[in-house]
């Protein structure tokens, strides 16, 4: 009996563990990175099920989601069916985990985005990499190029039909944005541009060109890659085209 009363045997609750083993305990004291991922997640659900502490329900959920990508990847749904996850803790788990891609977004807000396209892709890319549609985003830039704004304008794939310009420019000027960047991004992986992609961005150029707000480029995000309108020449070359057909109008008047 002396014996096992010696050893460390806590029952499920975490209530129930030495409060210095606590994860909240252990975080409020230690700092977040003192914890595993697991004890993190912990902290959110708060408690386990019957057989389970938060803890274990934790480590249950990043096991059958692959790690945390895998979390980020999975629709509330898909969630469900794992015991032990409510409304309630489902929707604090998403929400935890777009408020950290966000929190790395906002830390390259600084960064001067406008001076190149990687800068631009690594600010966009962590909140959409793993979406499973297409989502069309505008990187409203003041005239100093510091980001006012990453707004989505559309999910769905990019057509002339449902991307509405007129809109994004309404927006724009909302803003008060001097620039504007575009991204989308392609589910298949495969960034190259479709016939698609290249009218709606010249559009979009021509519609800033009349407002005097500037395009300074449209990324398109694929898996670990992507293509850059503005590194491709095509940015300028949809601004010549711009200037040439105002010149031929000109030109008949």
């Amino acid at each position: 009996m002396t014996g096992r009363s010696e050893e460390k045997i806590y029952e499920d609750s975490i209530t129930n563990w030495p409060e210095e083993e606590r994860p909240r305990e252990r975080l409020l004291k230690s700092g977040a990175h003192a914890l595993t991922n697991a004890e993190l997640l912990a902290i959110l659900l708060r408690v386990g099920v019957k057989g389970k502490s938060a803890v274990d329900l934790a480590r249950q959920i990043i096991r059958e989601a692959n790690g945390l990508r895998g979390l980020d990847r999975l629709e509330p749904k898909d969630l469900y069916s794992i015991k032990g996850l409510s409304h309630a803790k489902i929707a604090q788990i998403k929400a935890s985990v777009e408020l950290g891609k966000r929190i790395i977004e906002e830390s390259r807000k600084v960064e001067g985005v406008a001076s190149s396209s990687r800068k631009a892709y690594d600010l966009l890319f962590p909140r959409m990499r793993d979406l499973k549609k297409e989502v069309f985003k505008v990187v409203f830039l003041n005239s100093q190029n510091q980001v006012i704004d990453v707004v989505t304008a559309h999910e769905g794939t990019v057509t002339m039909s449902n991307v509405y310009v007129r809109e994004i420019i309404n927006l724009a000027n909302k803003f008060g944005a001097a620039a504007m960047i575009f991204a989308h991004n392609h589910p298949s992986g495969e960034p190259k541009p479709s016939n698609e992609d290249k009218d709606i961005t010249e559009e979009l150029v021509f519609a800033g060109r009349i407002m005097k707000i500037k395009v300074l480029d449209h990324i398109i995000i694929g898996e670990q890659k992507y293509f850059s309108f503005a590194d491709e020449g095509l940015i300028k070359r949809y601004n010549t085209n711009f200037d040439m057909k105002k010149l031929s109008l000109s030109g008949h008047g």
